[in-house]
């Protein structure tokens, strides 16, 4: 039992674990990792040049003489529509792919299935011992897409609210007409 955490097995555990679930898996692994990327893309800018990015906007809003005109609320508005746009970078590509990962889990259900109908099919029995591998293949991407999906879900919504967070700080420190 403990030997499936053994970091000398992991390579061929993975490999394993990617035979029994099928093609689909391979996409849902793939989907994952590209998924995860832009996660910590995003932890990571958040992390490090959000704050410079603020602060530019702040400091160059703080400059100005003038802060009640027309022009200086357009100006207001494009500092805080840049903050949005650099924060929000990404996003929607996050939840694009949070969407897709339970797709493509219920996709290898489908394929695990249409496996266990044709195994049916070919030797007219519905021997379980013959449709285990098909089931098999059926439930491992259909979790593995949904597992997938729920982390992206978690990180997605602590992202938008960073987010949000940075627009807010930057839109509240920059007073109009002080």
């Amino acid at each position: 039992m403990w030997d499936v955490f053994n970091p000398l097995n992991a390579m061929d555990n993975i490999q394993a674990f990617l035979v029994a679930g099928g093609n689909v898996l391979v996409a849902i692994m793939a989907v994952t990792f590209i998924m995860w990327l832009l996660i910590l893309e995003r932890v990571i800018y958040f992390a490090t040049a959000s704050g410079s990015v603020k602060k530019r906007a702040i400091s160059g809003w703080a400059d100005r003489s003038d802060t009640t005109s027309w022009y200086a609320h357009a100006v207001h508005a494009k500092s805080v529509s840049e903050v949005r746009e650099k924060s929000n970078h990404g996003i929607g590509t996050i939840k694009a792919l949070v969407a897709i990962l339970p797709l493509l889990g219920l996709l290898g259900t489908v394929t695990g299935m249409v496996e266990v109908f044709d195994v049916m099919a070919s030797t007219g029995s519905s021997s379980a011992r013959l449709m285990a591998g098909g089931i098999t293949k059926a439930t491992i991407p259909t979790m593995a897409g949904l597992v997938s999906s729920l982390s992206g879900i978690l990180m997605m919504n602590i992202l938008e609210r960073q987010a949000s967070s940075a627009v807010n700080d930057v839109s509240d420190r920059m007073v109009i007409g002080a």
